[in-house]
């Protein structure tokens, strides 16, 4: 998802990293300073008595509102990894801690988050956000002060890749860095599936007026009629409202046989609900922000029946290297299921934390002062490879995952089956 629910601020051009940092709060005399500009423990843990510097793992998600249910996944899925990381000490002398900030999936809030880890002087680096606008929105700040950002959600390919992504990929972020797939990789999958495997020949699509929304549609559009499909009409929901009726008799009239929707699963249950009720029976696709389970009651249950939509990588139940996370978060209790992209944020938290420990291991062992650990970070982050739960994590050139397997869930009986069809890209 993470989605881009809004136009993201135009950010200036850079050229590097900006190395320049101002830290407001002052460093304690005496025997009080900490190198890390953090905490340390008492030294009463499995490391024989000497002191662990603890060091914060920033997190960014929509903690409330619509879109919580996800967020909190995504929250819980990240503090399974610290506290995995502290157990099986994977920093020697390190303790992680995670900080939760709640953007409610709007950029502004997003980016005043982005300003309060910068000053936070124990904060190493952010995994998040969910939305790929509110990412957008907290992009430059990060960058500014070096310190990685890592996503386990964001789809949108602008992020990594630039404006001119399809024609002339330019990197902008050299701090910015995701477990998951782009839009651009997973949209043709689905426009193939519903051309070649549901012989849809000719569909309605429509978006939520937001950048994700309407992004994805366009990536969608351009495969699909590169295939030999043809879009019949294209319209826009405002997903604020929840009544849909003009959207769904234009989808009708148009002789359309299914609809591709982009946007999220909110505003998709109900568009479906509405037209199966206006007697419009044909399929629907969507993005990873439509792979939800919340979706099928929002769609009135055995109305869902029909809805498509892709996710990164094979589904995270089939996978072996899955299986302890699948277990571990089940044994922790967590309320909130982990979702679709709870696996790829304890991976993109796995590897924020392997850069702290190479970045340390090269500073001779030691934390020293976070703002100038945050540089060293980011250029062990880009060398991270490992196995993960999601299978092999790493990043490109563009700080895009090198790990490029899409599925294609569909919802039938009123439950979610998933990898109808699992497609590795090359």
């Amino acid at each position: 998802m993470h989605r881009l629910i809004a136009d993201a601020p135009d950010a200036r051009p850079r050229s590097g990293r900006s190395r320049s940092l101002a830290l407001a709060a002052p460093l304690l005399a005496g025997s009080l300073v900490l190198s890390a500009c953090g905490t340390r423990d008492d030294g009463s843990g499995d490391d024989g008595g000497q002191e662990a510097t603890t060091v914060t793992i920033g997190f960014d998600a929509p903690l409330s509102k619509d879109l919580a249910a996800v967020g909190l996944g995504m929250r819980n899925s990240a503090q399974l990894a610290v506290k995995q990381a502290n157990k099986n000490e994977l920093v020697p002398g390190v303790t992680f801690e995670l900080a939760a900030k709640d953007d409610q999936a709007t950029p502004n809030i997003g980016q005043q988050n982005a300003a309060a880890f910068v000053a936070d002087t124990s904060v190493i680096g952010v995994v998040g956000a969910y939305n790929s606008s509110v990412s957008a929105a907290m992009q430059s700040t990060l960058h500014d002060a070096t310190m990685v950002q890592v996503s386990g959600a964001n789809t949108a390919a602008t992020l990594t890749q630039g404006a001119r992504y399809k024609t002339d990929p330019q990197r902008e972020y050299d701090n910015y860095f995701r477990t998951i797939s782009t839009d651009a990789v997973a949209a043709p999958v689905m426009a193939e599936y519903f051309f070649k495997d549901l012989r849809i020949k000719k569909i309605a699509t429509v978006d939520d007026k937001k950048t994700y929304g309407t992004g994805i549609v366009e990536n969608f559009t351009e495969a699909y009629e590169k295939l030999g499909g043809k879009v019949a009409v294209h319209q826009s929901i405002n997903p604020d409202e929840s009544d849909y009726a003009a959207v769904v008799n234009s989808v009708k009239s148009s002789g359309a046989q299914g609809v591709f929707y982009g946007g999220e699963y909110p505003q998709a249950g109900p568009l479906k609900k509405q037209l199966v009720a206006a007697g419009f029976d044909g399929p629907m696709g969507g993005g990873d922000a439509v792979k939800d389970d919340q979706l099928i009651p929002l769609a009135g249950g055995k109305s869902a029946d029909g809805v498509c939509a892709h996710s990164d990588g094979a589904p995270v139940d089939s996978l072996d290297s899955a299986k302890s996370f699948v277990a571990d978060y089940k044994a922790a209790g967590y309320s909130e299921g982990y979702g679709v992209f709870g696996a790829y944020v304890y991976d993109a938290t796995t590897a924020l934390m392997k850069a702290v420990g190479a970045a340390v291991e090269a500073n001779d062992g030691k934390v020293g002062d976070i703002a100038q650990l945050r540089p060293k970070v980011v250029d062990a982050m880009q060398k991270v490879a490992f196995d993960g739960a999601t299978g092999k994590v790493g990043f490109d050139a563009y700080g895009d995952s090198v790990n490029q397997v899409i599925s294609v869930n569909c919802v039938q009986d009123g439950a979610w089956k998933n990898g109808v069809k699992i497609v590795t890209v090359k």
